[in-house]
């Protein structure tokens, strides 16, 4: 007798740890009822009809996914391997028990096809300076896709962009090409600029005769202080000369 009653004890205290359930504060719990849902439960304690009623755990803080490497084909016929991280997390638990087997994995498989349709829409050059670009429009296009799985995705970012030693050696070369045609146009654009400048002088000495005498002193007082040679050149202007010539006495064959 005593021995059936203690059989009953321990069974309804088994059925007790079974019917009693605590959710922290970051959980809910997606109830089902003979196999149909009926109520999401949680944060606290919760009570369960044992073997009628089934609870199913979900975390509702933000997951951080890491998407492994992808070997994908840009636009322009380049073989690159990328990474990226997406955060995501539950916000309608039911949707994610009852719409999809495993939000975890469906996630996961979704981020990795979207970032090679993605990426491979842009040229090489986009993916390495518009990185910021191709990561929002990978985050709406997750963002819309999990959304009936009861998922928001907050952000995804690119990790990594590796290329092979032959394409890292060609974008070496190609940026080499681009700093010596900068340098180049500058140097170009200098000498465009002098030339416009020396016109400019040569005008306004025209303009006024007694500038150019005194660029003349100037040059000769440069050429006494600062150089080493003991030679001074006088530059004599030519309208000095002609009178001379022109009074010197005729020659016999003249």
């Amino acid at each position: 007798m005593f021995g059936f009653i203690g059989v009953l004890v321990v069974l309804a205290v088994l059925l007790l740890f079974a019917s009693v359930k605590v959710l922290p504060e970051y959980q809910r719990g997606v109830v089902l009822t003979l196999g149909r849902y009926t109520d999401t439960k949680g944060p606290g304690l919760v009570l369960l009809v044992p073997v009628v009623q089934r609870m199913f755990r979900v975390d509702l803080r933000t997951t951080v996914l890491d998407v492994p490497p992808q070997d994908v084909i840009s636009r322009d016929n380049v073989s690159v391997r990328v990474n990226a991280v997406v955060y995501f997390r539950v916000v309608e638990p039911d949707k994610s028990v009852l719409q999809v087997e495993n939000f975890l994995q469906a996630t996961s498989q979704l981020a990795q096809t979207r970032l090679r349709s993605v990426l491979g829409q842009h040229e090489l050059d986009e993916i390495l300076s518009q990185r910021e670009s191709i990561n929002q429009t990978l985050q709406v296009i997750l963002d819309l896709a999990t959304d009936p799985w009861g998922i928001k995705v907050a952000t995804v970012e690119i990790k990594d962009v590796d290329l092979n030693e032959t394409m890292v050696r060609a974008i070496a070369r190609q940026a080499e090409a681009e700093r010596e045609r900068r340098a180049k146009v500058i140097h170009a654009e200098g000498e465009l600029q002098a030339a416009e400048k020396l016109r400019d002088a040569a005008a306004m000495l025209a303009q006024q005769p007694q500038a150019l005498q005194l660029r003349y002193l100037q040059t000769l007082a440069d050429m006494a202080t600062g150089g080493k040679s003991s030679t001074v050149v006088f530059p004599l202007p030519l309208d000095l000369v002609r009178p001379l010539l022109d009074a010197r006495p005729a020659g016999p064959g003249d």
